[in-house]
């Protein structure tokens, strides 16, 4: 699905991530959402890659990369450790800096990237989220209900591990068919490869860990950086659905809530699509991205 693309396995310290790589040009690193893998970026990063050495990758714990043990506090899960997967692999391709964008749980990465390595980020493009430092100080019955995977991952384990193990296909289905458009911008080879890679029991459980960093070491960190002052510094282009739930849940707007979170916003934008902008506006979420980027 990604034709002229060459796949890899980059170890970090931490874990084996699977890499593709195609184009030429400055180099972009494209980070995917859950409960994807690379392939979510499949009609965007073709594109792409006639501008930019483009860089896609399995998050650790998703798709067919390595899922390493969460810890009794489950930082090996945390945003700080992918995103020092992704930096190391970048380093092993020869990127020492870089653009990135990343969607969903790749842009909470980013977005943790960017203060862990401000000297590696050239520009940042975050797609569809709201911080979750903001998300977990104001949580409303609106977002709670719409966004209730949240709550549920977090269980401990293996309450919501043996539930979604118990029909992953169905669970999977049923959790990205949130619009009245239901699966119908979805790939079926793509659809097919992310039910495959859900169907591994080792997966669930990586996915759970992952939002169970979330609502405690990322958050201890967030909140440390947030009374400190720290923000992102590089330029930032956001993205959003305007139909999905960050266009419609959060008050007052992203971009007026990521001012408290990033310095130099130099471009806040809803696309005519819900929450998977690649998957259901690949046109304009590539027009976006490659305007932003070509900037630099």
């Amino acid at each position: 699905m990604l034709d002229g693309f060459k796949r890899s396995e980059i170890k970090s310290k931490g874990a084996r991530i699977v890499t593709v790589v195609g184009g030429s040009g400055p180099p972009l690193l494209l980070m995917h959402g859950n409960p994807f893998n690379h392939l979510s970026w499949h009609k965007v990063a073709p594109p792409l890659a006639r501008d930019f050495t483009v860089v896609c990758t399995d998050l650790r714990g998703y798709g067919d990369s390595e899922k390493p043990p969460g810890g009794e506090d489950h930082s090996g899960y945390s945003f700080r450790a992918m995103a020092q997967d992704q930096v190391e692999v970048m380093a092993a391709l020869g990127f020492d800096k870089f653009h990135t964008a990343g969607h969903d749980r790749g842009a909470r990465v980013l977005h943790r990237m960017c203060l862990d390595h401000p000297q590696k980020v050239t520009r940042a493009a975050i797609l569809d989220i709201i911080p979750q430092h903001h998300l977990l100080n104001h949580v409303s019955r609106q977002w709670g209900t719409f966004s209730w995977h949240w709550f549920f991952n977090i269980q401990p384990y293996d309450l919501p591990e043996r539930m979604m193990g118990a029909d992953p296909d169905w669970f999977i289905e049923k959790k990205l068919a949130k619009t009245k458009q239901g699966l119908s911008f979805f790939d079926p080879a793509a659809l097919a490869e992310y039910k495959r890679c859900f169907r591994n029991p080792e997966t669930i459980h990586a996915i759970c860990e992952d939002y169970r960093a979330t609502f405690g070491i990322d958050l201890e960190m967030d909140t440390k950086d947030f009374e400190a002052g720290r923000k992102i510094e590089c330029p930032v282009l956001l993205l959003w659905g305007a139909t999905g739930g960050v266009g419609r849940n959060h008050k007052p707007g992203p971009a007026e809530i990521w001012r408290n979170y990033a310095t130099n916003i130099i471009g806040a934008k809803a696309l005519p699509c819900g929450h998977y902008l690649s998957e259901e506006a690949p046109k304009e979420t590539t027009e976006a991205l490659r305007a932003f980027f070509i900037a630099a």
